[in-house]
């Protein structure tokens, strides 16, 4: 029977399970990925384990998120990190040498392999005909020990290009116009697999802005083939061994279908505060720009700096308009430096920053007060950027720079540049990726005075009642739950600290409401937990005393990091039931011994003398999980 891309690599690595849409199955993980956002908790969770050396073909732990050292805190986590990584086998990128995300495309990703990474936009290495996808860090701690990674059986939705890309329209446009058609939740419990004609035209560079932005549509992962453009890349990579003609075979099945006519697309934009409000450039020129960004892991590869230098060359930015540039990667930056990009930049205005996430996590260049900010990033959500007045929007590399000379949204179909397919990039110098010890017992982890234990639940009582201590609408970011941000990030390391954030900008005080009544119930609308894949949106929670959150429905990787934290995650079976709860109300959960997968629950709301069926959103195999506190707690019980 043919198969699909997806099909072929992900049922070479099932290790159990019925390859049933939405029916859990068990993966085998080849790759893992760590950012020192999310990846200090994951190495605390893996030495809780008690494993000596990672299982996996290859690890790797990433700093390019708390960069901005303001205090000795993101320095202790950048020193544990790398100690860990020397004594427990894992490569370690150190600060400067770039996002997670492009290094590993460039240095490590291969096709046909599986990668799981603690942060959310891992999926960018589907540009390299690998099976990645994002998760929380206990998840990916349990791979590096040996485990599989359990997902639902996805859906594949083929999206076949035609045609080509018109002069100044981008890879990003393709992603903007897929996120207009299927909104920031119509990926869920599926991969989307990219086919067509229009695939010859688009680099891996480009591929990746895709595959990247794909983590926005609530998808597992998004895919690209393994064919001429993949060999170029990686030969260039100094990798040409590591490829390998990957395709879906002739006649090969989907279950759905999207067709883009690259041709017809115009440049967009990603209008606040969501990445699928997405309008056409038409539509906000002439409007004024107070801020533009170029970089983020999305669009800071080689040609997305190179078709921004095209634009800018001989020209100077707007005087209303900020401008800062942020390479991807160091091996891009030393390119920019050699062919004298980096200096178009410059003398354009820019301001550089170092090959980091930077603004897109909140690290700095914050918007001033109702400012406009147009980024070439993947989220826009409200408070993101570190100014919730401002409004951010998304856009292509060339839209930022027309615009950064204009002073408003200006379309780079109005200018004469070239837009031709860039040489790949031929610089390679690994010189800042080490390697772990050879006498691994030799190691000593340095832990700060930041580095704080891994704070644990308790088990699941039979029963308990709990008060709604927040109710929250549809779309809940993991931004919105644990917020990013230079003043926040330094705490990743420290749950107790980190909880005095969470939900700051939807509630002031909510920690102190969860002390106050000695935890509580989250109830909220569609999609909760959209966005990062910061297991913090679950951990410090947990922390706080929270049991469970009822919604609508939830994102993937936030649903499985509340079930891995022992917080029930359930829906309303019936969705009016959502607008007969209000905060504070107190619900009573019964017979949690007799917990089943397959039931709906019925929880009592004492103040309002109501009954409500919930359905679970777990499987049989997370029973005994849930009912231990969480997956830390039920590894040592089957340890003991």
């Amino acid at each position: 029977m043919p198969k699909n891309l997806t099909q072929k690599i992900l049922d070479a690595h099932i290790q159990s399970g019925d390859k049933i849409p939405s029916s859990p199955v068990d993966v085998k993980i080849d790759q893992t990925l760590t950012q020192d956002a999310t990846g200090t908790m994951a190495y605390i969770q893996l030495e809780a384990m008690g494993v000596d050396q990672v299982k996996t073909e290859l690890s790797v732990s990433y700093v390019d998120h708390n960069t901005l050292q303001s205090g000795f805190m993101n320095a202790d986590d950048h020193a544990y990190l790398q100690s860990v990584a020397a004594k427990h086998g894992v490569l370690f990128s150190r600060p400067g040498n770039g996002i997670c995300h492009q290094v590993h495309l460039e240095r490590f990703a291969k096709p046909g392999k599986t990668l799981i990474g603690s942060d959310s936009h891992t999926p960018t290495a589907g540009a390299l005909a690998s099976i990645a996808m994002g998760a929380g860090g206990l998840d990916v701690a349990k791979a590096m020990a040996g485990l599989p990674y359990t997902i639902p059986y996805p859906k594949v939705v083929e999206v076949r290009l035609e045609g080509k890309l018109p002069h100044g329209v981008s890879s990003k446009d393709i992603i903007l116009e897929l996120l207009k058609r299927r909104s920031v939740k119509g990926g869920v419990g599926k991969i989307f697999e990219y086919t067509g004609e229009g695939l010859k035209d688009l680099s891996v560079y480009q591929r990746a802005t895709i595959t990247n932005m794909g983590a926005e549509l609530g998808a597992t992962t998004s895919i690209f083939p393994s064919d001429e453009r993949t060999l170029e890349f990686l030969t260039k990579q100094n990798r040409a061994q590591d490829w390998k003609e990957l395709k879906a075979d002739p006649d090969a099945a989907y279950d759905e279908l999207e067709v883009i006519d690259l041709s017809t697309l115009t440049p967009a934009a990603a209008c606040p505060n969501s990445p699928d409000a997405v309008k056409p450039i038409d539509e906000l020129k002439g409007q004024k720009v107070d801020q533009v960004a170029i970089g983020s892991c999305t669009n800071s590869g080689f040609e997305d700096m190179m078709k921004a230098a095209a634009i800018l060359k001989g020209k100077t930015i707007a005087p209303n308009v900020s401008l800062v540039v942020s390479p991807g990667s160091r091996q891009v930056l030393i390119k920019l430096m050699e062919n004298g990009a980096l200096q178009t930049f410059v003398k354009a205005g820019a301001r550089i920053l170092e090959c980091t996430c930077g603004p897109c996590i909140g690290m700095g260049q914050s918007p001033k007060s109702e400012g406009v900010s147009l980024r070439t990033f993947n989220r826009n959500f409200y408070g993101r950027s570190g100014t919730n007045s401002a409004g951010v929007y998304l856009v292509s590399p060339e839209v930022a720079a027309a615009s950064a000379i204009a002073g408003v949204f200006a379309d780079p179909r109005e200018l004469d540049y070239q837009d031709s397919d860039f040489e790949q990039i031929d610089y390679v110098d690994d010189s800042m990726i080490l390697y772990p010890f050879e006498n691994p017992e030799e190691v000593e982890i340095i832990r700060g005075p930041n580095i704080k234990p891994l704070p644990l639940n308790d088990k699941l009582p039979d029963s308990f009642d709990k008060k709604v201590v927040i109710k929250l609408g549809d779309n809940i970011t993991t931004d919105h739950i644990a917020p990013a941000g230079a003043e926040v990030l330094p705490y990743r390391s420290n749950i107790e600290k980190l909880s005095t954030f969470v939900f700051r900008n939807n509630k002031e005080g909510f920690d102190k409401v969860c002390k106050e009544n000695n935890g509580g119930i989250i109830v909220a609308g569609e999609n909760y937990g959209q966005g990062s894949s910061r297991e913090h949106a679950a951990l410090a929670p947990m922390y706080l005393g929270i049991k469970a959150v009822i919604a609508k429905s939830f994102a993937r990787i936030h649903l499985a990091n509340l079930i891995n934290f022992g917080i029930l995650p359930l829906v309303f079976a019936n969705p009016a039931d959502y607008d007969t709860i209000d905060e504070m109300d107190e619900l009573v959960f019964d017979h949690l011994d007799e917990l089943s997968a397959d039931q709906p629950l019925i929880v009592h709301n004492k103040t309002k003398s109501l009954d409500y069926a919930l359905t679970p959103q777990f499987g049989a195999q997370d029973i005994p999980v849930l009912k231990a506190g969480g997956t830390l707690n039920y590894i040592r019980s089957m340890q003991d």
